[in-house]
């Protein structure tokens, strides 16, 4: 009889754990990334000036993401990348099922040549790799 009242237990434990480890993993599964884009400025919480090539005098640029999905507040990742060199990693809130965010980069004058930034979820999961160009400054 107490074999039974054990597996009994353990059958029950386990249907108890099951929806709670279900539902943590699908939170890294359930976020998407609806907009995102590189820009010069966010402006009332809406990315101005969106585009994949900026000149280098530029001087700072924004990466703005809108994410969906997400079941609880999480945060996600800008890695922003100059060539295959990280120069900025970036967390950031989400706090609902759809929230816009964003993250920003000085831009120096001498760093021409190809970005990209990757947006990464709560787990370090790519979410969205969003690349552009800087290029050189017209000489004068």
């Amino acid at each position: 009889m107490k074999s039974v009242f054990f597996a009994f237990m353990i059958l029950l434990i386990t249907v108890c754990l099951l929806p709670a480890a279900t539902i943590e993993g699908q939170e890294a599964v359930s976020l998407k990334v609806a907009d995102a884009v590189i820009c010069k400025d966010v402006v009332d919480r809406t990315p101005v000036d969106a585009g994949n090539s900026f000149r280098a005098s530029v001087g700072k640029l924004y990466c703005f993401t809108r994410i969906t999905g997400a079941q609880e507040p999480t945060r996600i990742t800008h890695a922003w990348y100059f060539g295959k060199t990280q120069w900025a990693w970036v967390t950031l809130k989400v706090g609902s099922a759809s929230w816009r965010t964003y993250s920003s980069k000085a831009i120096q004058p001498h760093q021409a040549g190809l970005w990209h930034v990757d947006v990464l979820g709560p787990d370090g999961e790519l979410l969205q790799t969003l690349e552009f160009e800087i290029t050189p400054q017209i000489e004068k």
